[in-house]
């Protein structure tokens, strides 16, 4: 029986970076993941997929260069679904090959097959020939992803009406489309096939879209959304949806329905923990399969099992992924670690992007503290008329007692870049004259933090 120090389910974010921070600790680590490649959700139905997929359409439909060129310009006139695959398959080989040559280097082994809990230290794995081995283990990280949530009384079949997985398989691009579900992925998917001039419906059960997003961004953003043509209908809940050859039937409560060539449903995810028999670890995943950890340590309840990423819910980040990743592996392995930063950004893959660090003005409300925002419209910077950018702001929060920045919360071109600018002030605990006293690069996006900055400091009083 084969014996090793630290055995990761799952190649994904969370559980390469665990890998890689075992086998540089000197320890000896075997990655195991049932798919047929490395790489995980992540690589081949995630974050990498839909990210490939809407540069892909950003490029091609000419999206960036509207505002010059008018609504019917276009790179690429008649688009198709194969020209979406090519360029998604070319990035998705390389990912992998990128990950293949890490393990490699640093002698991190890896098998494709199933696994399964015998006990905390062992584990069976059936390969899908129908191979069966155990392997001994010493410390064990979970991080084999979720699922797309699937409700019986949807009628998937791959043809009209998909998972946010198989999206990824259409052979040609609708005519219409709906999309149930307001989270990051369904809106994800929503404005990226709107950019190709798919008319699009987004359904949400709840009044709003990106709960956990600043009100005043996701305002704007739903403006856009509608401004362009999409249909958006926020709190209608669902009582049937039909599918026929002529097309998808959504039925909602309130009476109305929504017809499409197509649907997309995109409301939850579900941990991928049904094989595992986590139960014979004593552990009990939740009714979504996700498992609760300490979230400084990421240890369950079972002193050396670990589980990370999206299989332990909230954010479900690749970004955040990592790090929990890491940390249990240096913790498992009695590693100090340093405090946890105290924010780290959202990015939202949106058209537009929306990104996110630190409290909401909402989050400010309910904490009682004293503050004054900044907002800096992207149209006003010089960076900004160069690139035909007509819309987007970045909104900043600072503390009137300190002068702190607490929060910065951008919609628009470039936000998942930009934000970093805002999670670095944060963390450094830096306040709104850095801003007002600090030069920047002249013209860029970035320049937008300067004015938002002396937009605040304009009203705030004089330190």
């Amino acid at each position: 029986m084969e014996r090793i120090d630290m055995l990761v389910i799952g190649s994904g974010p969370a559980g390469r970076r665990a890998a890689v921070q075992s086998a540089k600790l000197g320890k000896s680590v075997l990655v195991v993941d049932r798919g047929r490649r490395l790489g995980g959700v992540s690589v081949h139905t995630g974050t990498i997929p839909s990210k490939t997929l809407r540069e892909t359409v950003l490029n091609l439909s000419g999206w960036r260069e509207r505002e010059f060129y008018g609504r019917g310009y276009r790179v690429k006139q008649d688009i198709t679904a194969m020209d979406l695959m090519q360029r998604l398959h070319k990035t998705l080989d390389h990912e992998v090959e990128v990950l293949q040559h890490q393990f490699m280097r640093n002698k991190v082994k890896s098998a494709f097959a199933e696994a399964k809990f015998i006990d905390d230290h062992h584990v069976q794995l059936t390969t899908a020939e129908g191979e069966v081995s155990e392997v001994e283990f010493d410390k064990a990280l979970i991080a084999v992803g979720t699922r797309p949530f699937r409700p019986d009384n949807v009628p998937f079949d791959k043809k009209r009406v998909f998972d946010s997985d198989e999206i990824l398989e259409l052979d040609h691009l609708p005519r219409s489309l709906t999309v149930i579900g307001g989270g990051v992925i369904g809106v994800e998917y929503a404005t990226i096939f709107s950019a190709l001039d798919v008319p699009v419906t987004l359904i949400e059960s709840r009044k709003e879209i990106l709960p956990f997003i600043d009100d005043e961004i996701t305002e704007d953003f739903i403006h856009q959304m509608r401004d362009r043509g999409m249909t958006v209908r926020l709190g209608a809940t669902i009582e049937k949806v039909e599918n026929t050859e002529a097309g998808v039937t959504v039925s909602l409560e309130d009476g109305r329905r929504v017809k499409s060539d197509l649907l997309l449903f995109a409301a939850g995810r579900s941990g991928n923990v049904g094989s595992l028999n986590v139960s014979a670890l004593g552990i009990e995943a939740d009714k979504r399969g996700r498992i609760g950890v300490d979230p400084k340590t990421f240890q369950t309840s079972v002193p050396n099992i670990y589980a990370a990423g999206d299989v332990i819910g909230f954010p479900s980040l690749a970004s955040t992924s990592m790090e929990q990743g890491r940390v249990a592996a240096c913790h498992a392995f009695g590693m100090p670690l340093p405090p946890a930063p105290e924010t780290f950004p959202y990015g939202i893959y949106a058209v537009p992007e929306i990104s996110t660090v630190g409290m909401s003005e909402e989050d400010v409300r309910k904490a009682n503290i004293p503050y004054e925002c900044g907002i800096a419209r992207f149209r006003e910077t010089s960076r900004g008329h160069i690139m035909g950018v007509n819309s987007g702001f970045l909104k900043l929060i600072f503390s009137l007692e300190t002068r702190r920045l607490l929060g910065a919360h951008i919609v628009g071109e470039g936000a998942t870049e930009l934000i970093h600018i805002g999670q670095a002030v944060i963390n450094l605990k830096g306040s709104v004259d850095f801003f007002v006293e600090n030069t920047f690069n002249y013209p860029t996006l970035a320049e937008a933090y300067k004015v938002a900055g002396l937009d605040a400091w304009n009203r705030m009083a004089p330190a």
